[in-house]
């Protein structure tokens, strides 16, 4: 571990007046639940699924390049479901005038917010420039903000790590988020940990670099004008709430947000407690079975539409988790030849495998 920095004396920078008017979501609680941006976890289904479990949770696009959206199928990256709302559309780029233009696609396709990558540690990230390696660049990340915060009227957020490499300097981040928000940016994501750029994959970047909360809190202190949503190792709605209180033990203040990516997904019954935990409301519906009920309506759609009941059903086999029968509702939903027929009726069928006789549907038990 590399010893911190004797730090500079530091004041909150003002936002220029030009800056001043970026558009915010000015709601308190409106990114106090989110669901992480994850590659190639969190796409147009997913978020629909994670939708039935939770009206509040704030849903996230997984990473889109600029490059994608300037050079391939717009409607294909873009596109999404009504329901989804709140949902934020992730980029991934460097370039300010590219980073404007998709904002602005971003907008017209009703997006609720743009939402940078700066935080990303893989390779191919660092290959095209963006992602986590950005952090170096704050200048840049600043202008990019700009550009877009010019471009739309939505909010534009960061999401970011708290350091690069083994160097843990508070100083660091400090000095990133103050000259971000110059460029508009009013809300920051942030993992809590460092991004080691060298010597680790994306995977072990998630879990291998040290957690250190208090700098998120410590941010929240610096620049009490902003947004701060903490990122990495929250594993439920509950243990969330220590967050977004004042620190008992000296008091520094609550964080605006927390978000959560692979325990949403791979245990994503949990995000049934987040509207009575984290908002004080019912979950959108009951139990397991009205969820599969509705899921099974999303799936037949998409069939209707010319799609494939894999690519809806891929996202839900944590459902049931932890319950007798939540292996064979696995089994059945990943089972290539039953896949292959493309029947939206398999949701049911493999319901039948887990959930008791008068909760599954009547379709499937006749069938």
């Amino acid at each position: 571990m590399v010893a911190e920095s004797v730090e500079k004396p530091f004041t909150a920078p003002a936002l220029p007046a030009s800056r001043m008017t970026a558009s915010v979501d000015t709601r308190p609680d409106s990114w106090r639940f989110c669901v992480a941006p994850m590659l190639d976890w969190s796409d147009r289904h997913c978020r629909v699924f994670h939708r039935l479990l939770s009206r509040h949770a704030r849903l996230y696009t997984e990473m889109v390049t600029t490059g994608a959206l300037l050079h391939g199928d717009v409607g294909r990256h873009l596109d999404f479901d009504a329901v989804e709302h709140p949902v934020a559309l992730q980029l991934g780029g460097s370039e300010p005038a590219d980073l404007a233009r998709c904002a602005r696609l971003g907008e017209q396709w009703g997006y609720d917010e743009i939402n940078l990558n700066c935080g990303c540690p893989s390779e191919r990230v660092q290959r095209g420039a963006f992602g986590a390696c950005l952090m170096a660049e704050p200048a840049l990340v600043r202008d990019g903000v700009a550009a877009m915060c010019d471009a739309v009227g939505i909010p534009v957020t960061v999401k970011h790590r708290i350091g690069l490499g083994r160097d843990e300097s508070y100083d660091f981040v400090r000095d990133f988020v103050g000259e971000v928000s110059r460029g508009g940016a009013q809300v920051f994501i942030v993992h809590a940990r460092n991004a080691w750029l060298q010597g680790l994959s994306p995977k072990d970047n998630r879990e291998v670099p040290p957690l250190r909360y208090p700098v998120v809190r410590r941010l929240k202190a610096d620049f009490p004008g902003l947004r701060f949503v903490l990122n990495g190792g929250l594993t439920d709605p509950e243990s969330c709430l220590a967050h977004l209180r004042p620190a008992p033990d000296d008091g520094s203040p609550a964080l605006d947000g927390v978000m959560l990516g692979r325990q949403a997904y791979q245990n994503p019954w949990m995000l049934a407690a987040v509207d009575p935990v984290l908002f004080g409301e019912p979950a959108p519906l009951a139990d397991r079975a009205a969820v599969v009920a509705a899921l099974a309506g999303h799936v037949r759609a998409h069939v209707a539409r010319g799609g494939r009941v894999r690519e809806v059903v891929r996202h839900s086999l944590g459902l049931f988790n932890g319950l007798p029968g939540a292996r064979r509702w696995r089994r059945t939903l990943s089972d290539a030849a039953l896949l292959a027929g493309n029947d939206w009726r398999l949701i049911e069928r493999a319901a039948q495998e887990v959930l008791p006789a008068e909760a599954v549907p009547a379709s499937a038990r006749a069938a």
